[in-house]
């Protein structure tokens, strides 16, 4: 049996963080949280995760956007996937007409708005990270 899969929530709000940790734990997945983007970064720079899920506004603003954009600039980080979950549209949908999100808005692998299916959301873990483990094993 294969290691559970390794996954950093980073939001702001503890009970979304609650909802989402308790649906990715009952499928197995081993969870960890960072209520902030300071912290979050800290995580990231000191463990491996296989699946970041990701909030954009948190703090004093879109530090979500900052963060993924760090971690795209990091040559360790980047190749981890990034799953952007938030309410963004609501706040801003001018931003986003037609699309599932701006290709040049923020630098992440997929988003799916708040609140998310728990069905959803463990499909979209399963198939990013098998994505990026065959990147990974195409790249050996």
């Amino acid at each position: 049996m294969s290691d559970p899969k390794k996954v950093l929530i980073i939001d702001d709000d503890p009970d979304f963080v609650e909802g989402i940790k308790a649906i990715l734990d009952g499928a197995d997945y081993e969870t960890s949280v960072a209520y902030n983007s300071k912290d979050g970064w800290e995580a990231l720079t000191h463990n491996r995760y296989d699946l970041l899920c990701l909030d954009i506004m948190m703090g004093r603003g879109a530090e979500g956007v900052m963060l993924a954009r760090k971690i795209r600039n990091d040559a360790v980080l980047r190749e981890m996937p990034v799953l952007i979950i938030t309410s963004i549209r609501e706040q801003i949908a001018f931003l986003f007409p037609g699309q599932a999100v701006h290709p040049g808005f923020v630098p992440v692998d997929e988003l799916v708005e708040k609140p998310v299916e728990p069905k959803m959301l463990l499909e979209k873990a399963a198939a990013l990270i098998a994505e990026a483990e065959g990147r990974h094993r195409g790249a050996e």
